[in-house]
């Protein structure tokens, strides 16, 4: 329950701020821009973290996984790195089957490879082009969506065909006004029959995901050569028998490779939770680092409020001297330019918010990465103003409490 003489220290608290408008919100401004940097950084960094993941899941999917000959998401050190090189084996079209047939835990297995080509077309180029022999149940297994037309069918994999699904950057370069489908296009000087359009991924930190070309992969392996390793790519009935299901290919892959109990793999393994999980990390330590810089200016703005305190408790003498005459205890005296801090350092935050929400919706209106403002952040940011306050009035708040009366009176 608030005390009369509490209410009364607002009051008076308050009047000394509004008596003196322009130099309060001289004073705010290191609190306000403190704050908002803390809770912009924040935004930031979360939306950063969104971002990321959000296109990682758009373009892998959820509940995948992968083996590859080198997939590991380890930090490795470069001597590791050659003996995981010298001792991992390429895998084939075979390994595939062998996962595809015994893998029970899996809802569907899928394979593919890549390479980059130059693409031509009616005069038009598109240099480094990913060209990605895939499966049919690849669609399934990394979530495609279709835009025109239909993708990859498994009997086009088993005869092979010469057909393909045009990523979006290659349709609007070679057919910009128009239906490829059914058209043709030229890749390594075959002509491949367009049967479908992947509907746009987006891109990230400048690198598209649209810039590519699929075709069947035993159609890829006649065109490159099939003694390039594949990937074999795994998707699990749901997120909490992923973990279940990568044990599951991952022993048979073992089996396949005949190694023994106490062997490393020979593969490597990758899923998307802990590609999320590098992503978390990464985000994290950035947070780590950038966010108690942030909380320095927050400390520049106390001292401001500090200094600030100290001139009105100077400005101030005769009424502290009036009002210990009259009774006032010292307690009262101290809580007073306490509460007149707080005051100042809450409005700043406060004011820091809004600032913080506008510049956030401007930085996520002019830029691909979505500013998202969390109530951590939030509150991080509060308390710390908050906190300053306070200790930046304890030692303004001390010295005016500690006024002798008769000498505060014979100095005004």
């Amino acid at each position: 329950m608030i005390s009369s003489s509490q209410l009364e220290a607002v009051r008076i608290a308050l009047g000394s701020i509004l008596a003196h408008k322009l130099r309060s919100f001289l004073t705010l401004i290191g609190i306000i821009v403190g704050v908002a940097s803390v809770v912009v950084v924040g935004a930031g960094i979360s939306g950063l973290n969104r971002y990321v993941v959000e296109r990682v899941s758009r373009v892998l999917g959820a509940n995948h996984f992968m083996i590859a000959r080198m997939a590991s998401s380890d930090r490795l050190s470069d001597e590791e790195w050659e003996r995981r090189d010298r001792r991992n084996k390429r895998l084939e079209l075979r390994d595939y089957d062998w996962i595809r047939a015994r893998c029970g835990e899996c809802e569907e297995v899928g394979a593919q490879a890549s390479t980059s080509l130059d693409l031509r077309h009616d005069g038009q180029e598109l240099i480094r082009t990913q060209i990605t022999g895939v499966t049919a149940s690849m669609a399934v297994i990394e979530d495609k969506t279709i835009a025109l037309g239909r993708f990859i069918l498994p009997h086009e994999v088993d005869r092979p065909a010469f057909v393909c699904v045009l990523g979006w950057d290659v349709k609007e370069r070679f057919f910009p006004a128009v239906d490829p489908i059914g058209k043709t296009l030229d890749i390594a000087g075959l002509p491949m029959r367009i049967v479908g359009v992947e509907a746009a991924r987006g891109s990230m930190f400048g690198q598209s995901f649209d810039k590519l070309v699929y075709i069947p992969l035993t159609t890829w392996g006649r065109m490159f050569g099939r003694r390039h390793s594949i990937q074999i790519h795994g998707l699990a009935r749901g997120r909490e028998q992923l973990a279940d299901t990568i044990e599951d290919a991952r022993l048979h892959m073992r089996n396949r490779h005949r190694l023994r109990y106490r062997d490393d793999d020979d593969f490597g393994l990758v899923n998307v939770d802990e590609v999320t999980g590098d992503v978390d990390q990464f985000t994290g330590s950035i947070a780590m680092v950038v966010t108690p810089i942030t909380l320095i200016s927050l400390v520049v703005g106390g001292i401001v409020v500090m200094n600030i305190m100290l001139v009105s408790v100077t400005e101030r003498t005769f009424e502290i001297g009036l009002r210990k005459a009259l009774g006032a205890r010292r307690r009262e005296i101290l809580v007073q330019f306490l509460i007149e801090s707080a005051l100042l350092c809450a409005l700043g935050g406060v004011l820091g918010l809004l600032v913080s929400a506008a510049l956030a919706g401007v930085i996520g209106a002019t830029t691909p990465i979505p500013m998202q403002i969390t109530t951590g952040y939030i509150v991080l940011a509060l308390l710390v103003s908050g906190s300053v306050g306070v200790l930046a009035g304890i030692y303004p708040a001390w010295r005016a409490s500690k006024l002798d009366p008769v000498t505060a009176l014979t100095k005004a």
